[in-house]
């Protein structure tokens, strides 16, 4: 080791997730890699005149967290949106979309995000008079804090000439009044996408989910820009977060070309895998987009090995699919994909050497998600595939086991359950059976298993904040049986949110362990996490985040 390192990072509580060396107090950074781990005097020794020291004054220190469900074009306009979380009744709502109205007077669209469910009432379901009682006199409309819902007032669906209803693809649906007229809720992408593209971003921002297509028409010179600085500022929230790693959910060539050309800037300052969006209106031979998605993009800090689809929607609208009816009702949720055209999709994805990850809410959906997995291994054959799937928030007793046998990967959101401090405890029960609950948001139940499990915010839908997450996993609510506690060891959870993701994107000899020769991804916290209740969290967080041996956020 002749050369001095260019950081030493010492006093601090490392957590390496390397087995041979699974603590130790001190670290070294050259070229970009870790170059040594031990205790604080022999890597301070290393130091040389240039050399830049952090204390980490016994912090812990932790592989760059890697948020592996994310939207980041999405999650990064939304930063500037009217946020509506954790408002209640008309006249909260209705003060702060007026005062937005009022500073934005030139708004074709007022819209928020993060509408609850039952923003109005528990057992009252918005529609288009709400919002028109909100705003009577501008287009106003808000997405769902699920992102599957958007209710609209009248004006906002005369404008998107939606008030007469119209067509959309499976699994959407713009939900009609007795009158003949549009109520105001437009469930799923497919419901609501031309509202979007009246949005200050087109809908651009969510074009990779709402169609898997490129802008059309393309996206202009100054619009480029503009969506490229929104990212740009995206990446700086989420490496405050100590996020080094992002796992796009959703994606087009377009998305890529930006993420490209902030790399070409120094600026993508967190690796980002984005996917193919493969919607259930394709045929097969939209896979040779994604081919040409992979080759094209093949760098450490942007690359697409990935196929996205959905299988379903959510509980909350009743569009995730059951395998019975929801309680009180005679409809079951809606399937996007059918069962044969899935699993020729898996079989495509998996033959062409794809990572599959499938959005599987309902207890139906998840079964069939598995089913399309095994296909694809049946004719495929068997091979180190890491498919996963993304949400799980019902599971059939039945189906637990098929995880193991198939090597299906568990992706969690553990800030999404009923236990997670951010939605109401009790929302959820109406949507489901006694017999669910046990097995629903149930991840400690699949680790248990054998299963591989990893978590992740699914940014915008709630904050891309990992001590929220953490604070879910490790320190949830207790909730009355039926419900099981899902509580994680502290351990776990990190390793769910940093070696764990790591190697869900087959870079574990690369990533998401401190140890010589590993990327220098790497986050200091401002406490020692291991020391600290739990549920006292959200109180702490990055003190500086690390990208490469790069410093990209410093508290």
């Amino acid at each position: 080791m002749s050369a001095a390192p260019d950081l030493v990072i010492l006093n601090g509580s490392l957590i390496t997730f390397d087995a041979d060396l699974p603590r130790a107090s001190a670290l070294a950074v050259r070229d970009g890699l870790i170059l040594a781990v031990s205790d604080t005097a022999t890597i301070r020794d290393l130091a040389g005149p240039c050399t830049r020291v952090i204390d980490a004054q016994g912090g812990s220190v932790l592989p760059g967290f890697i948020d592996s469900h994310v939207h980041l074009f999405g999650g990064s306009v939304e930063l500037d949106y009217l946020d509506l979380g954790g408002l209640k009744g008309f006249d909260s709502v209705t003060a702060a979309v007026r005062a937005r109205s009022a500073a934005d007077p030139d708004a074709p669209l007022i819209f928020a995000v993060q509408g609850d469910y039952s923003m109005f009432g528990a057992r009252h379901r918005t529609t288009r008079h709400d919002l028109d009682r909100v705003l009577p006199d501008r287009p106003f409309a808000m997405f769902a804090s699920d992102h599957h819902t958007v209710w609209a007032n009248t004006r906002a669906l005369e404008l998107a000439g939606l008030l007469q209803g119209g067509m959309t693809e499976v699994g959407s649906e713009i939900v009609m009044g007795a009158d003949g007229l549009a109520e105001g809720e437009l469930r799923e992408p497919g419901a609501y996408a031309r509202l979007l593209a009246m949005t200050p971003y087109g809908g651009r921002e969510l074009g990779g989910l709402v169609t898997g297509k490129d802008p059309v028409p393309p996206a202009s010179a100054a619009e480029r820009t503009r969506d490229r600085d929104v990212i740009r500022r995206g990446l700086k929230h989420c490496a405050s977060h100590g996020i080094t790693g992002l796992h796009n959910m959703d994606g087009n060539f377009y998305t890529m070309e930006l993420l490209a050309e902030l790399e070409a800037e120094g600026d993508l300052i967190c690796r980002t895998e984005v996917p193919f969006h493969f919607k259930s209106v394709d045929t097969l031979d939209r896979f040779v987009e994604a081919e040409e998605m992979r080759r094209r993009w093949t760098s450490d800090r942007l690359w697409c090995n990935r196929v996205k689809m959905f299988m379903d929607g959510v509980v909350e609208s009743h569009t995730a699919l059951m395998l019975r009816p929801y309680p009180g009702s005679d409809h079951s949720g809606d399937a996007v994909f059918e069962a044969e055209p899935f699993n020729a999709a898996c079989i495509e994805a998996d033959r062409r050497g794809f990572q599959i990850a499938t959005h599987a809410i309902g207890d139906l959906a998840v079964r069939r998600t598995l089913d399309g997995y095994q296909a694809a291994r049946d004719v495929n054959g068997r091979h180190d595939a890491r498919h996963r799937i993304e949400h799980i928030e019902t599971l059939h007793a039945d189906d637990l086991p098929r995880f193991a046998e198939l090597g299906v990967v568990a992706s969690y959101q553990p800030g999404h359950a009923p236990f997670g401090h951010i939605y109401p405890a009790g929302a959820i029960d109406p949507n489901l059976y006694d017999y669910q609950k046990p097995l629903a948001y149930a991840w400690q139940t699949l680790r248990e298993a054998g299963n591989r499990v990893i978590f992740s915010t699914d940014w915008p839908v709630i904050k891309v904040d990992v001590m929220s997450t953490l604070r879910a996993a490790t320190a949830p609510l207790k909730l009355a049986a039926p419900w099981i506690d899902q509580r994680q060891s502290l351990m776990d959870a990190l390793a769910s949110y940093t070696t764990d993701n790591a190697w869900v994107e087959f870079n574990e000899t690369r990533k998401g362990r401190l140890s010589p020769g590993m990327m220098a991804d790497i986050v200091v916290m401002r406490d020692d996490l291991e020391g600290m209740d739990p549920d006292r969290f959200e109180d702490t967080g990055a003190a500086i985040t690390l990208s490469g041996g790069r410093v990209v956020f410093e508290r």
